[in-house]
Parts: structure tokens; C-alpha cells; sequence
């Protein structure tokens, strides 16, 4: 049996084995702190410009997305379960928002009426939906009024027409918006949850093309009394990024002419650009930096939906005019 040498040679060349390795591992944790320091760098300077933490914010929004794109891609029924999450999180979120404010929102009705939309959407046909529409809106008008009745509730007859006005504005703004996101899910519609998955592709290119290219080129600001951050290098970054997403998505998930790409990657960064601006000038009036804190490095579920909401009208009127003419 051969025996294990234990001369003065080995237990150097062990000793000098052990010396590398400790050398080696020393180096890669040198590398490493090294590589973390600078990455932690980076993102303190994108977080002291932006306001967002980028760790938070890439992995809530890649966790959400892809819950979303599962479920419209394999259970499109499921997708209506996040949709009423995110539609009554982000009524709750607007109404509280126009409270500090001074307007007083019935809530309570607002989530009911929004909720109400969702099945509305996905499973009636015709008018239907729009007489949901109209009751849900209502119900938030009746509900302020009953409300009114109270005398701890009352206020001046202007303070109620401005209750009023703004209940509506939160229902138009909200939950009849993202309906379309879910009647373009609707089994009736054919590949019509394509042409939404598609919307939100090219609505997170939108939002990345324009984070970067502004980020990095950013100098001459496109809304600097309602969005400081936002500049015209941004919404060049926007454009290619849209046109790209379009022209691929059209060719390779629509199964639609390559042209088509231009269109609907334009018009969705319109829809997006103009939805993110819009809910910014809600913030600036308001007095509020985001709706809330409820999505880590990216403040509220509405401040994540303002790109969203106009874009999934916009998406499901170019799904109606030119779905036809396609097939």
C-alpha cells in the first residue's frame, strides 16, 4: 500500500498550493468588492438624478411583467385578476392623492365601479360595457351626494361640483383606460391579447429607450415645468426604441407587415409619452413626488400604469382598424 509523503518537499509544495490559493481567492475578492463598489456607485448616481433605486426598480418590474405576460399568454381569464389588483390599488392610490388635496373621493365606490369594468370588459359585448361604464360613474356621483347629506360630510356647493368632477375624472381615467387593455384580452377578440402583449413590449421600450438615452445624452428638457427629468434626447431614444420593438413585434408575434411597425410603435409612444406627462402634472398639482410607496424604485401602481392606460386605447383602436384589413 503506497504510503503518503510526508518529507520536508511536500509539505513546502503544500504549503506554496495553499499560499496560491489563498493569493487567488484574495485577488477575486479584491475584483469583486471592487466591481460592487463601482456598480454601487453607478446606481447612486442614477438614483441622485432619477429618485429611483435601479436594483429595486429592475426587479420589481421584471417580476410583475413577467407574472403579466404569463398570464396573458397561458390563462388570458387570469389577467383579469391583476387587472382588478392594479385598477383598484391605483383608484385607492388617486383618490387618496386628491384628498391631500382637498377633494373628497368616495373610494369604497370608485374601487367598486372600477372592479365592475373588469368582467364587463372581458365577457360582455356591445353597449354592455358602456352602460357599466356609466353606472360605476354614477354610483361614485350618488355616493358623494348621500355623503353630502351628512352634515360632518358638507362643504360649500362649489367644493361638491369640484367632489364630483373628480370622481368622474378618476373612473375616465383609470378603470375606463385599462379597460381596453382587458377587452383586447377578451376571448372575442382573435389574437387580440397578442396585439396587448405587444403594447406593453413596446411601452417598456418606450420607457427604457427614453431612461437611457436621457440618462446619457440628456440636455435639453422637454417639460421642465411638469417633468424636470424628461428631455428630448430621452424622446429621440424613445423613437428608436419604439420603431424597433414595433417592426419586430410586427413581423415576428402580430404577423403583420413590417411597415406596420412604424405606426404602431408611434403612436403607442405618443399615447405613452403623453400618459406619463399627464400623470405628472396630477403629481405637480398635487404636491406629491409619486401616488405612493407601494412598488419599491418605483413609487405607486399608478405611476407604473400612466404609460399603460391611454396606450391600451390606442393599442385596441389599432387593433380594430387594421386587424380587419390584415386578416
Amino acid at each position: 500500500m503506497a504510503q503518503r509523503p510526508e518529507g520536508p518537499d511536500f509539505k513546502a509544495q503544500a504549503q506554496a498550493a495553499r499560499a496560491d490559493l489563498e493569493r487567488q481567492f484574495a485577488e477575486t475578492r479584491a475584483q469583486f468588492d471592487q466591481a460592487r463598489a463601482q456598480f454601487d456607485q453607478v446606481n447612486e448616481r442614477i438614483t441622485a438624478r432619477t429618485g429611483r433605486n435601479l436594483v429595486f426598480a429592475t426587479a420589481i418590474g421584471v417580476g410583475v411583467g413577467a407574472v403579466v405576460l404569463a398570464s396573458l399568454i397561458f390563462v388570458s381569464a387570469l389577467f383579469m385578476v391583476f387587472a382588478a389588483a392594479a385598477f383598484a390599488l391605483a383608484v385607492v392610490e388617486l383618490g387618496t392623492a386628491l384628498r391631500v388635496a382637498g377633494r373628497d373621493i368616495p373610494r369604497t365606490a370608485g374601487v367598486i365601479a372600477a372592479l365592475a369594468m373588469i368582467p364587463a370588459s372581458f365577457y360582455l359585448t356591445g353597449d354592455w360595457r358602456w352602460y357599466v361604464t356609466l353606472a360605476g360613474m354614477a354610483l361614485v356621483v350618488i355616493w358623494r351626494l348621500v355623503e353630502y347629506a351628512w352634515p360632518g360630510r358638507r362643504g360649500g356647493g362649489d367644493a361638491l361640483v369640484r367632489d364630483l368632477a373628480a370622481s368622474i375624472l378618476v373612473q375616465a381615467y383609470i378603470p375606463l383606460l385599462g379597460s381596453f387593455a382587458v377587452l383586447l384580452a377578451a376571448p372575442q377578440n382573435a389574437d387580440g391579447r397578442w396585439w396587448l402583449v405587444a403594447m406593453l413590449i413596446v411601452v417598456v421600450a418606450v420607457d427604457t429607450g427614453a431612461y437611457a438615452a436621457g440618462l446619457n445624452f440628456g440636455r435639453h428638457k422637454m417639460a421642465p415645468t411638469i417633468s424636470p427629468g424628461k428631455t428630448w434626447e430621452g424622446f429621440a431614444g424613445a423613437f428608436v426604441a419604439a420603431a424597433a420593438a414595433g417592426i419586430l413585434l410586427s413581423i415576428f408575434m402580430l404577423h403583420v407587415p413590417w411597415w406596420f411597425g412604424f405606426i404602431y410603435g408611434g403612436v403607442l409612444l405618443l399615447t405613452a409619452t403623453a400618459g406619463d406627462l399627464a400623470e405628472s402634472l396630477i403629481k405637480r398639482d398635487i404636491g406629491v413626488k409619486d401616488m405612493s410607496g407601494w412598488l419599491p424604485g418605483h413609487g405607486g401602481v399608478l405611476d407604473r400604469l400612466d404609460s399603460i392606460l391611454p396606450s391600451a386605447a390606442a393599442a385596441y383602436a389599432l387593433y380594430v382598424i387594421f386587424h380587419p384589413i390584415f386578416f
